[in-house]
């Protein structure tokens, strides 16, 4: 039983250190396939694991060479090592003391399609001797599909806008260089554009442009147009024809109907002033001067007189006629006046009246 039960124990401890040295097997995580737009950049996620425990990237080597062979090193921290249409276009951009080995390639040239395959050297010594723990990781490597042509954005839209309100657009690029995103630009001015820079995995990141304006009835059908300028140079665009759908508008009606109905009231307001202003004028009664230029109706008194020089009819031939002289009620008042003792009497004697005349 004893010695059952010491066999046990033994596997269940060959078991456990089996385990923990497979756990720590040399490993490389790389995606195995991603486009490289020529002219541009790409960026090539990589991690590692690696025996032997965590060491610091200074005690690290991290090599990228072609899958065909290890001296045909496309990256190196020793530059005479690499290859000469590799050179100054290639580095590590990750820290190989956090089991990063992300690899950048920049200018891509149409012939750098790989495939590339990543290793790590254990340099645990000060004096940098040459190492004895190694490793290619060939079976993860990965190669580079060439695109001559820049991708298209995608344009994401409503169909129709509306006139005087809100309209958003958005338009994204998918890229596989982060270093040295895409620009995008419109052929619209405006302030309000928002821009947002997003992994999406296995080496691909899509860059997004938000546009925001107001539409008015002069954008209707209209282009809009959204440009990705890519690291190198390259152009690509995508354009839409906006509808705009237009608000029904009054102004039309209701200016001309504003513009009549003050000019009628203006117009009636002045009436009514003049109106009222003659009528006060008319309830004044006649002026002073007009009193003075009034005279008796009636029939006039021909006196008959006549200068001393001059011998005149007799007054017997003359017919004389009261005159009508206005009521003495319509006259105003005076202490200087004095009934005639003839008023009212219709016959009078015209000899009387004759006062220059000679009998």
């Amino acid at each position: 039983m004893d010695k059952q039960k010491i066999m046990m124990e033994f596997c269940l401890l060959f078991a456990a250190i089996c385990s923990s040295v497979s756990s720590d097997e040399w490993k490389a995580n790389v995606v195995k396939s991603i486009d490289a737009l020529v002219t541009s950049c790409v960026v090539v996620p990589c991690s590692f694991s690696y025996t032997g425990g965590n060491l610091p990237t200074s005690r690290l080597r991290g090599i990228w060479h072609e899958k065909d062979g290890t001296k045909k090193i496309i990256y190196h921290e020793d530059p005479t090592q690499i290859k000469d249409n590799f050179k100054d276009r290639t580095k590590v951009v990750g820290e190989l003391g956090q089991n990063n080995c992300t690899l950048e390639i920049t200018e891509v040239k149409d012939h750098d399609n790989g495939p590339f395959c990543f290793r790590v050297e254990l340099v645990r010594r000060e004096n940098n001797d040459p190492p004895k723990d190694m490793f290619s990781f060939v079976e993860d490597c990965v190669e580079l599909k060439m695109l001559t042509q820049p991708p298209k954005p995608a344009v994401i839209n409503l169909k129709t806008a509306t006139q005087g309100e809100p309209y958003t657009v958005t338009c994204s690029v998918i890229h596989t260089c982060p270093s040295n995103v895409p620009k995008l630009t419109w052929n619209l001015d405006s302030t309000k554009v928002i821009v947002h820079h997003k992994d999406i995995k296995h080496g691909n990141w899509e860059t997004q442009s938000i546009l925001t304006f107001i539409p008015e009835e002069k954008d209707d059908n209209s282009e809009i147009t959204c440009t990705a300028e890519f690291n190198g140079g390259l152009k690509s665009s995508e354009n839409f024809t906006l509808r705009v759908k237009r608000v029904e508008n009054y102004n039309h009606i209701i200016i001309p109907s504003v513009v009549g109905i003050g000019t009628t009231v203006a117009f009636v307001l002045v009436c009514i002033f003049m109106t009222k202003k003659y009528k006060i004028r008319s309830g004044a009664g006649p002026s002073r001067s007009d009193q003075r230029q009034e005279r008796p109706k009636g029939d006039m008194i021909d006196f008959g007189h006549s200068p001393n020089n001059v011998n005149s009819k007799s007054c017997d031939n003359q017919k004389v006629t009261k005159p009508r002289f206005p009521s003495p009620k319509s006259q105003p008042k005076s202490y200087n006046y004095k009934q005639d003792p003839d008023e009212g009497d219709d016959n009078i004697n015209t000899a009387d009246l004759n006062i220059y005349g000679n009998n």
